[in-house]
């Protein structure tokens, strides 16, 4: 059986779980919607949440919709958060509504669009946090700059989470092969 389906999920206070053909789960930070697999039922006693399937046909929808069902009960009651540094002379980032711009040594800023329900604040104009309340939405903007400049190996610069190793390599050296 599955390990992570098996697992019980916690309702904190102020989340309300509607179940239909899609779970629907409202809290105080928005309202995510997650879709049950036939052969899959939610459960609620005393505040904790169970999803049981119905047989081992099942079993590979099992742990995804639970998994699921735990981030969006995450999300909507204390949110997601998603830490980026960048790193380099002149880099920098800058938040004014919904648009993020970003100086990343190109010969133009870039402008990012932030998606609805996604909270971006700037500490020291080099240090980001994504804030919200998808995990999915907010990973995938977190990838998204990072992808504008990829952490270089040789040069150690660029965008990077919060954390992530890199492992400097050496440059080029020597006259060559005359």
């Amino acid at each position: 059986m599955s390990r992570v389906g098996k697992k019980l999920i916690p309702l904190p206070k102020g989340v309300k779980l509607e179940v239909g053909a899609e779970l629907k789960v409202q809290g105080p930070k928005g309202t995510l919607t997650v879709p049950l697999q036939p052969g899959l039922q939610v459960r609620e006693n005393a505040g904790v949440l169970e999803v049981v399937r119905d047989g081992d046909q099942y079993a590979a929808a099992h742990g995804l919709t639970r998994a699921l069902l735990s981030n969006a009960v995450t999300g909507v009651s204390t949110g997601f958060t998603r830490q980026l540094e960048i790193h380099g002379t002149g880099y920098r980032a800058d938040v004014k509504g919904r648009i993020a711009t970003f100086t990343l040594g190109y010969s133009h800023p870039i402008e990012v669009l932030l998606p609805e329900g996604v909270e971006m604040k700037v500490e020291k104009q080099t240090q980001l946090t994504l804030l919200g309340y998808d995990k999915q939405v907010v990973g995938q903007v977190a990838a998204n700059i990072r992808s504008l400049r990829p952490p270089d190996p040789y040069k150690n610069k660029g965008v990077r989470y919060a954390g992530e190793q890199l492992r400097k390599k050496a440059g080029k050296t020597g006259a060559g092969g005359k």
